[in-house]
């Protein structure tokens, strides 16, 4: 009976403990650990299967499992900096766990695994943008004339104008797009925003933490860019305007280039056909972007 009551106890705490669990998303990442003879696995399309499998048989015992995104490169290099063996399982392991803490990770909630594996992807691009651009402004250091932190002065101002953009903004969801093609690595950030019935704006506060920095760089680098947004309200036309970045502010797109973007193909120039019960136009007023607050000269 004590017997019984133990295993029944250990498997109650077996439910209690969270779980994480690397993943390889691509065909190339799985390839590159198949160098290990400790890595078991030699098809990824049955690697992934028995993944899902696994993830669905944990769920069903009540366990709660972090996908984490699994860099081969990245282990390697934890490896060699630990001192540790990269073909031994107890390596991967601790590795994982760190991913749990730094990386990119995904919660399972029941989701097929065609469908978390881009969730992934995304959240990975969007956290290796964010230190990216993080990065680019703490390098700019302090301003010559006034010792004013550069970097820290654009975010502010960048955060100005994102809650001037979304208190303008028609009632509804907003999809936001911000791209800066001036820095060495080209920066792309996308916002989504969703109100509920009381009208109140829910956003996901990483997501915004990252677009912020990604205006913040244009900004303080004065690098060619454009933020665009589209709103969309159950029984009207989604509406989408935008603004270029210009000097240390924003200014408004015409409808006609709002427009030509959104009709233009990028490879080809050729024009492409409106969508339908869309209204191009040009955007509400920010009021005096130029009173904002942060750094000016």
């Amino acid at each position: 009976m004590a017997h019984t009551d133990h295993q029944t106890m250990r498997r109650v705490l077996r439910r209690e403990i969270a779980g994480t669990i690397g993943l390889l998303t691509d065909e190339h990442d799985f390839r590159a650990m198949r160098r290990y003879r400790s890595f078991n696995f030699d098809d990824h399309t049955a690697y992934l299967r028995q993944v899902e499998d696994l993830l669905k048989t944990r769920a069903a015992q009540g366990s709660h499992t972090t996908v984490a995104l699994f860099d081969p490169q990245e282990y390697a290099e934890y490896c060699t900096d630990a001192g540790l063996d990269p073909d031994v399982q107890s390596s991967r392991t601790r590795f994982t766990a760190e991913l749990a803490t730094t990386g990119p990770t995904i919660p399972y909630d029941g989701q097929p695994l065609a469908d978390l594996v881009p969730a992934l992807v995304d959240e990975a691009v969007r956290q290796a943008t964010w230190e990216y651009a993080s990065t680019l402004l703490a390098r700019l250091g302090a301003c010559a004339s006034c010792g004013e932190d550069i970097g820290r002065a654009a975010f502010v101002r960048a955060s100005h104008f994102l809650v001037r953009i979304l208190d303008t903004a028609q009632r509804g969801d907003r999809h936001l797009v911000c791209s800066v093609t001036g820095t060495p690595e080209t920066l792309m950030s996308v916002l989504h925003t969703q109100e509920d019935a009381d009208g109140a704006t829910h956003l996901d506060e990483a997501e915004a933490l990252e677009f912020t920095t990604v205006v913040a760089v244009g900004l303080a680098t004065q690098s060619p860019g454009g933020l665009v947004m589209r709103t969309s309200t159950p029984g009207t036309p989604d509406r989408i305007y935008g603004w270029r970045i210009r000097g240390e502010g924003l200014e408004p797109l015409t409808a006609g280039e709002v427009f030509d973007a959104y009709c233009t193909d990028i490879d080809s120039g050729d024009l492409i056909s409106p969508e339908s019960d869309v209204d191009y136009c040009v955007p509400p007023d920010l009021g005096d972007t130029w009173q904002t607050p942060g750094h000016h000269h």
